[in-house]
Parts: C-alpha cells; sequence; structure tokens
C-alpha cells in the first residue's frame, strides 16, 4: 500500500515506515503529525485518485540543515565576483501508517 501526498508544497510517494526528508514542518521532534492533502491512495489492486477521506499518521524526528550549496555569480573581464551559500532547513518524518 502506497500514497501520493502533499507535503509542504511537494509531492512524495511515501509507504509505511519511510522516512523522508521534507521542508521544515512546524513542530518538536517526536510530535505526531496528520496529513490529509493525500492525492492518489493504492491498496493492491483498488486505486483511489483524487480527494478522499484517507488521512496519513506521521512522526516528527527530527530537524536539521541540509548540505549547504555555493552561489558563485562571475561576470568575465569585468572583476565582478559573488559568492553566496545556502543551507535549506528540514525536518525528518517518518510515516506510520496509512488509513
Amino acid at each position: 500500500m502506497f500514497a501520493i501526498v502533499t507535503i509542504a508544497g511537494q509531492q512524495f510517494k511515501v509507504k509505511q515506515n519511510d522516512e523522508l526528508f521534507v521542508h521544515r514542518l512546524s513542530g518538536n521532534a517526536g510530535d505526531k503529525i496528520e496529513l490529509s492533502d493525500i492525492l492518489m491512495v493504492s491498496d493492491g489492486g483498488n486505486i483511489t485518485v483524487g480527494k478522499s477521506a484517507n488521512k496519513i499518521q506521521a512522526e516528527i524526528l527530527d530537524h536539521l540543515k541540509g548540505d549547504k550549496v555555493i552561489i558563485f555569480k562571475k561576470n568575465r573581464r569585468k572583476g565582478y565576483q559573488k559568492k553566496n551559500g545556502h543551507r535549506q532547513s528540514l525536518t525528518k518524518i517518518k510515516i506510520n501508517a496509512i488509513a
């Protein structure tokens, strides 16, 4: 059984006991959350597309930051160089149940 769900503006294919990194969610580590924006559910041969009454139970495991991404801009022969970095704030969640 798997589901396609929207979490923080991104779509994920999730199964029970999956752990995934999503954009920062509100809540503390150990909090239980319920995901209700489900786009599709597949239970064996039965496929339900669209908004359904299913709920996905998840747990916040940790808040952390992703790898650093370096942004480097340069105009040749002009003496222009700009270096910048970014680290995305992420939340690690575990899917407990698809009901």
